[in-house]
């Protein structure tokens, strides 16, 4: 994020691109972007994944399990690293997170890599997404001292939480695209100290809206708005834990 802090709570920020059905796919493409790629994700790996699809239909909500494999690539030190699979890109970064100066040209090359290789028709979906892991020592922990973005709990309810989830869906560019805000409890080793996961998931909502060459702008304006929204849901005080630079 380009608003810098010495101890950013990222642990996981993911970019994908799913490429539409027309496309053109076939099993030499992954090891066409090694060899353009490998000076910079020296490394191979095979993974197999799960991915659960859930339609809603007329007798009632179906769910799906599909297997995919997907081909990793990634750097000496392992904590930046590329997904390919059948018409699905992906791009992550583990912590300790740099800044976006420093992930985005990753993101850039993977996708001018493919793009050179594939002639993409399309873009189903395009993502970019933040996983923040937050531990705040204090006794009694008052949630809106460090967020502004919580459960809320009525008068006639209990006012202590031992566990949490609270989530929300925001509009943006005129339902184009949307963020999926949501706040859970985590377990911290520590004790007296809270722990919390902040997951952050802005996405095109309207498949195929977004030309192909206009991805990479997409991105850059998906960081924009991803930004705002997680200064949005923090105060001053979490901003004090994570030292700005």
């Amino acid at each position: 994020m380009s608003r810098q802090y010495i101890n950013p709570p990222v642990v996981e920020a993911v970019c994908e691109f799913r490429l539409s059905s027309d496309t053109k796919w076939d099993l030499t493409i992954p090891g066409l972007v090694y060899e353009r790629i490998q000076d910079r994700f020296p490394h191979k790996e095979q993974h197999i994944v799960s991915d659960i699809e859930i339609n809603q239909e007329a007798n009632g909500i179906k769910q799906q399990v599909r297997t995919n494999e997907r081909i990793w690539f990634l750097t000496e030190d392992r904590k930046l690293f590329i997904q390919i699979g059948t018409r699905f890109l992906a791009i992550n970064c583990l912590a300790p997170y740099p800044t976006w100066q420093s992930f985005k040209p990753s993101i850039d090359r993977a996708y001018e890599t493919l793009s050179s290789i594939v002639s993409i028709q399309g873009l189903e979906r395009i993502g970019l997404r933040y996983v923040n892991r937050i531990e705040i020592a204090a006794l009694n922990l008052e949630l809106a001292t460090f967020f502004q973005f919580w459960p809320y709990l009525g008068e006639r309810l209990p006012q202590a939480m031992k566990a949490f989830i609270v989530g929300c869906l925001l509009p943006y560019s005129d339902d184009r695209d949307a963020c999926r805000i949501q706040l859970t409890t985590a377990v911290t080793e520590q004790p007296d100290t809270g722990g919390f996961v902040l997951d952050l998931d802005y996405f095109l909502a309207q498949p195929n809206t977004v030309s192909p060459e206009n991805a990479l702008d997409w991105v850059e304006g998906a960081h924009q708005n991803v930004e705002t929204v997680f200064e949005g849901c923090i105060t001053d005080g979490l901003r004090e834990i994570f030292e700005r630079a």
